[in-house]
Protein backbone atom coordinates (compact mmCIF):
# COMPACT_ATOMS: atom_id res chain seq x y z
CA UNK A 1 0.00 0.00 0.00
CA UNK A 2 1.46 3.25 -0.65
CA UNK A 3 2.36 6.37 1.03
CA UNK A 4 -0.57 8.24 -0.27
CA UNK A 5 -3.45 6.08 -0.30
CA UNK A 6 -2.46 5.25 3.46
CA UNK A 7 -2.66 9.10 4.16
CA UNK A 8 -6.07 9.18 2.40
CA UNK A 9 -7.62 6.35 4.42
CA UNK A 10 -5.86 8.02 7.47
CA UNK A 11 -7.58 11.62 6.96
CA UNK A 12 -10.86 9.70 5.93
CA UNK A 13 -10.80 7.83 8.86
CA UNK A 14 -10.31 11.28 10.69
CA UNK A 15 -12.67 13.07 8.95
CA UNK A 16 -15.96 10.50 9.48
CA UNK A 17 -16.98 11.59 12.92
CA UNK A 18 -17.21 15.24 11.29
CA UNK A 19 -18.97 13.39 8.67
CA UNK A 20 -21.58 11.38 10.30
CA UNK A 21 -22.65 14.31 12.51
CA UNK A 22 -23.17 16.57 9.29
CA UNK A 23 -24.91 14.43 7.74
CA UNK A 24 -26.98 12.40 10.28
CA UNK A 25 -29.83 15.38 10.44
CA UNK A 26 -30.08 14.83 6.47
CA UNK A 27 -30.38 11.19 6.50
CA UNK A 28 -33.30 11.90 9.59
CA UNK A 29 -35.07 14.08 7.61
CA UNK A 30 -34.85 11.92 4.25
CA UNK A 31 -36.11 8.70 6.07
CA UNK A 32 -38.73 10.33 7.71
CA UNK A 33 -40.04 11.93 4.73
CA UNK A 34 -40.94 8.26 3.50
CA UNK A 35 -42.51 7.32 6.09
CA UNK A 36 -45.88 6.66 6.90
CA UNK A 37 -48.11 8.70 9.25
CA UNK A 38 -48.68 5.60 11.59
CA UNK A 39 -44.84 5.10 11.92
CA UNK A 40 -43.21 8.19 11.60
CA UNK A 41 -42.10 8.36 15.69
CA UNK A 42 -40.84 5.42 15.41
CA UNK A 43 -37.23 5.41 15.70
CA UNK A 44 -36.23 2.19 13.13
CA UNK A 45 -34.19 3.62 9.98
CA UNK A 46 -35.14 0.08 8.30
CA UNK A 47 -38.95 1.46 6.31
CA UNK A 48 -41.31 -1.70 5.88
CA UNK A 49 -42.13 0.67 2.17
CA UNK A 50 -41.51 3.33 1.37
CA UNK A 51 -44.00 6.30 0.77
CA UNK A 52 -42.95 9.20 -2.19
CA UNK A 53 -46.32 9.73 -2.36
CA UNK A 54 -46.25 11.76 0.76
CA UNK A 55 -44.16 14.29 -1.60
CA UNK A 56 -46.92 14.92 -4.09
CA UNK A 57 -49.57 14.88 -1.26
CA UNK A 58 -47.34 17.51 0.81
CA UNK A 59 -47.05 19.48 -2.36
CA UNK A 60 -51.04 19.56 -2.60
CA UNK A 61 -51.91 20.37 0.88
CA UNK A 62 -49.34 22.67 2.11
CA UNK A 63 -48.74 25.34 -0.37
CA UNK A 64 -44.69 24.93 -0.96
CA UNK A 65 -45.21 25.17 -4.14
CA UNK A 66 -46.02 29.24 -3.77
CA UNK A 67 -43.62 29.45 -1.13
CA UNK A 68 -40.69 28.20 -3.31
CA UNK A 69 -41.72 30.57 -5.60
CA UNK A 70 -41.11 33.46 -3.33
CA UNK A 71 -38.06 32.21 -2.05
CA UNK A 72 -36.63 31.99 -5.47
CA UNK A 73 -37.65 35.47 -6.25
CA UNK A 74 -36.54 37.03 -2.97
CA UNK A 75 -32.94 35.21 -2.91
CA UNK A 76 -32.71 35.82 -6.86
CA UNK A 77 -33.35 39.39 -6.93
CA UNK A 78 -31.21 40.12 -3.16
CA UNK A 79 -28.20 38.34 -4.94
CA UNK A 80 -28.31 40.50 -8.12
CA UNK A 81 -29.07 43.40 -6.33
CA UNK A 82 -26.16 42.69 -3.84
CA UNK A 83 -23.64 42.03 -6.17
CA UNK A 84 -24.08 44.82 -8.55
CA UNK A 85 -23.90 47.15 -5.60
CA UNK A 86 -20.89 45.20 -3.92
CA UNK A 87 -18.78 44.91 -7.32
CA UNK A 88 -18.01 48.67 -7.61
CA UNK A 89 -17.81 49.26 -4.44
CA UNK A 90 -15.06 46.27 -3.51
CA UNK A 91 -13.13 47.67 -6.60
CA UNK A 92 -13.08 51.34 -5.18
CA UNK A 93 -12.00 49.44 -2.01
CA UNK A 94 -9.11 47.69 -3.68
CA UNK A 95 -7.58 50.34 -6.39
CA UNK A 96 -8.22 53.92 -5.14
CA UNK A 97 -6.97 55.64 -1.79
CA UNK A 98 -9.35 58.29 -0.21
CA UNK A 99 -9.77 59.36 3.09
CA UNK A 100 -11.59 57.61 5.39
CA UNK A 101 -10.90 54.29 3.45
CA UNK A 102 -9.40 52.43 6.41
CA UNK A 103 -11.97 53.40 8.80
CA UNK A 104 -14.73 52.13 6.30
CA UNK A 105 -12.94 48.61 5.82
CA UNK A 106 -13.37 48.26 9.95
CA UNK A 107 -17.28 49.37 10.09
CA UNK A 108 -17.83 46.78 6.76
CA UNK A 109 -15.63 44.21 9.33
CA UNK A 110 -17.77 45.38 12.61
CA UNK A 111 -21.01 45.65 11.31
CA UNK A 112 -20.29 41.64 10.57
CA UNK A 113 -20.65 41.28 14.37
CA UNK A 114 -24.16 42.59 14.56
CA UNK A 115 -27.23 40.24 14.49
CA UNK A 116 -30.07 41.16 11.89
CA UNK A 117 -32.45 40.13 15.52
CA UNK A 118 -30.65 43.01 17.26
CA UNK A 119 -32.51 45.22 14.19
CA UNK A 120 -35.34 43.33 13.69
CA UNK A 121 -38.09 45.70 16.28
CA UNK A 122 -36.68 48.86 14.89
CA UNK A 123 -37.18 47.67 11.25
CA UNK A 124 -40.55 47.01 11.64
CA UNK A 125 -41.30 50.01 12.92
CA UNK A 126 -39.74 51.61 9.95
CA UNK A 127 -41.58 49.42 7.56
CA UNK A 128 -44.58 50.08 9.08
CA UNK A 129 -44.65 53.58 8.97
CA UNK A 130 -44.25 53.34 5.58
CA UNK A 131 -46.95 50.93 4.91
CA UNK A 132 -45.08 48.28 3.36
CA UNK A 133 -45.53 45.60 5.63
CA UNK A 134 -46.31 41.89 4.24
CA UNK A 135 -44.81 42.53 1.38
CA UNK A 136 -41.41 40.46 -0.60
CA UNK A 137 -39.70 43.68 -2.18
CA UNK A 138 -38.93 45.03 1.19
CA UNK A 139 -37.45 41.40 2.23
CA UNK A 140 -35.47 42.23 -0.73
CA UNK A 141 -34.36 45.89 0.60
CA UNK A 142 -33.57 44.35 4.09
CA UNK A 143 -31.13 41.34 2.47
CA UNK A 144 -29.76 43.51 0.51
CA UNK A 145 -28.66 46.07 3.26
CA UNK A 146 -27.03 43.51 5.43
CA UNK A 147 -25.53 41.55 2.83
CA UNK A 148 -23.37 44.49 1.03
CA UNK A 149 -20.90 44.93 3.42
CA UNK A 150 -20.41 40.72 3.71
CA UNK A 151 -19.79 40.98 -0.04
CA UNK A 152 -17.95 44.37 -0.53
CA UNK A 153 -15.30 42.58 2.42
CA UNK A 154 -15.07 39.65 0.60
CA UNK A 155 -14.63 41.28 -2.89
CA UNK A 156 -12.20 43.70 -1.90
CA UNK A 157 -9.69 41.23 -0.50
CA UNK A 158 -9.86 39.06 -3.31
CA UNK A 159 -9.66 42.03 -6.20
CA UNK A 160 -6.48 43.02 -3.66
CA UNK A 161 -4.80 40.00 -4.94
CA UNK A 162 -5.39 41.03 -8.81
CA UNK A 163 -1.82 42.74 -10.09
CA UNK A 164 -2.34 46.04 -11.31
CA UNK A 165 0.05 45.45 -14.21
CA UNK A 166 -3.00 43.55 -16.24
CA UNK A 167 -4.86 46.68 -15.85
CA UNK A 168 -2.50 49.10 -16.65
CA UNK A 169 -1.62 47.08 -19.96
CA UNK A 170 -4.90 47.81 -20.90
CA UNK A 171 -4.73 51.37 -20.59
CA UNK A 172 -1.99 51.86 -22.96
CA UNK A 173 -3.73 50.09 -25.36
CA UNK A 174 -6.26 52.67 -25.12
CA UNK A 175 -8.84 50.93 -22.87
CA UNK A 176 -10.63 52.99 -20.70
CA UNK A 177 -11.52 52.42 -16.63
CA UNK A 178 -14.99 50.88 -17.61
CA UNK A 179 -13.94 48.94 -20.23
CA UNK A 180 -10.59 47.28 -18.23
CA UNK A 181 -13.10 46.78 -15.59
CA UNK A 182 -15.72 44.69 -17.49
CA UNK A 183 -13.23 43.03 -20.02
CA UNK A 184 -10.27 42.30 -18.11
CA UNK A 185 -10.69 42.84 -14.35
CA UNK A 186 -14.15 41.13 -13.66
CA UNK A 187 -13.51 37.80 -16.18
CA UNK A 188 -10.57 37.15 -14.03
CA UNK A 189 -12.73 37.78 -10.01
CA UNK A 190 -15.63 35.34 -11.64
CA UNK A 191 -14.53 32.69 -8.52
CA UNK A 192 -14.74 35.53 -5.98
CA UNK A 193 -18.29 36.95 -6.98
CA UNK A 194 -19.45 33.03 -7.66
CA UNK A 195 -18.84 32.38 -3.79
CA UNK A 196 -19.91 35.60 -2.42
CA UNK A 197 -23.19 35.47 -4.81
CA UNK A 198 -23.66 31.82 -3.38
CA UNK A 199 -23.74 32.92 0.19
CA UNK A 200 -25.85 35.78 -0.49
CA UNK A 201 -28.49 33.47 -1.94
CA UNK A 202 -27.88 30.88 1.32
CA UNK A 203 -28.41 33.36 3.13
CA UNK A 204 -31.42 35.06 1.87
CA UNK A 205 -33.10 31.47 1.00
CA UNK A 206 -32.60 30.50 4.82
CA UNK A 207 -33.49 33.40 6.68
CA UNK A 208 -36.28 33.41 9.04
CA UNK A 209 -36.70 36.42 11.64
CA UNK A 210 -36.94 39.04 9.48
CA UNK A 211 -39.61 37.32 7.15
CA UNK A 212 -41.70 36.05 9.57
CA UNK A 213 -41.66 39.77 11.25
CA UNK A 214 -42.52 41.20 8.11
CA UNK A 215 -44.74 38.40 6.29
CA UNK A 216 -48.32 38.56 7.44
CA UNK A 217 -50.48 36.12 4.91
CA UNK A 218 -49.64 32.54 3.54
CA UNK A 219 -49.48 34.02 -0.14
CA UNK A 220 -46.42 35.81 0.87
CA UNK A 221 -44.79 33.09 2.80
CA UNK A 222 -41.47 32.42 2.11
CA UNK A 223 -40.08 28.30 1.96
CA UNK A 224 -38.97 29.17 5.98
CA UNK A 225 -42.06 30.02 7.36
CA UNK A 226 -43.85 27.70 4.94
CA UNK A 227 -42.21 24.69 6.61
CA UNK A 228 -42.68 26.43 10.63
CA UNK A 229 -46.36 27.03 9.54
CA UNK A 230 -46.71 22.91 8.72
CA UNK A 231 -45.80 22.80 12.86
CA UNK A 232 -46.27 25.88 14.59
CA UNK A 233 -49.90 26.53 16.49
CA UNK A 234 -50.94 22.52 15.35
CA UNK A 235 -52.43 20.06 17.82
CA UNK A 236 -50.98 17.20 16.04
CA UNK A 237 -47.85 17.29 13.11
CA UNK A 238 -47.40 15.78 10.23
CA UNK A 239 -43.96 14.82 10.53
CA UNK A 240 -43.45 13.28 7.33
CA UNK A 241 -44.86 16.42 5.12
CA UNK A 242 -42.79 18.48 7.55
CA UNK A 243 -39.71 16.66 6.50
CA UNK A 244 -40.64 16.20 2.66
CA UNK A 245 -41.13 20.10 2.62
CA UNK A 246 -37.60 20.65 4.02
CA UNK A 247 -36.27 17.80 1.65
CA UNK A 248 -37.88 19.97 -1.12
CA UNK A 249 -36.58 23.30 0.47
CA UNK A 250 -33.25 21.56 0.64
CA UNK A 251 -32.75 20.88 -2.98
CA UNK A 252 -32.36 24.38 -4.87
CA UNK A 253 -29.36 25.38 -2.51
CA UNK A 254 -27.99 21.44 -3.22
CA UNK A 255 -28.32 21.66 -6.89
CA UNK A 256 -26.86 25.29 -6.75
CA UNK A 257 -23.50 24.04 -4.68
CA UNK A 258 -23.26 20.94 -7.35
CA UNK A 259 -23.87 23.39 -10.24
CA UNK A 260 -20.91 26.24 -9.03
CA UNK A 261 -18.87 24.10 -7.22
CA UNK A 262 -15.78 24.29 -9.05
CA UNK A 263 -15.87 28.61 -8.95
CA UNK A 264 -16.65 27.76 -4.55
CA UNK A 265 -13.20 26.01 -4.20
CA UNK A 266 -11.29 28.00 -6.85
CA UNK A 267 -12.44 31.25 -4.89
CA UNK A 268 -11.86 30.26 -1.49
CA UNK A 269 -8.50 28.73 -2.07
CA UNK A 270 -7.33 32.19 -4.77
CA UNK A 271 -8.85 34.12 -2.11
CA UNK A 272 -7.46 33.39 1.03
CA UNK A 273 -3.50 33.40 -0.79
CA UNK A 274 -2.33 37.20 -1.53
Amino acid sequence: MSRKLKLSILFWLFLSPIVVVILFPYAVMTITSLKSATEVLNPNWWLSELHWQNFPEMWRTSGIAEALANSLYVSTLTTTLTTLVSIPAAYALSRYQFTGRDAFRQFLLVSQMLSPIVLVIGLFRLVAGVGMIDSLNVLVVIYTAFNIAFCVWMLQSYFSTIPRDLEEAAWMEGANRWRTLIAVFLPLAVPAMVVTAIFTFINAWNEFVIALTMLRTEGTYTLPIRVFSLVAGRYTVDWHYVMAAAFVASVPVAILFAWLQRYLVRGLAIGAVK
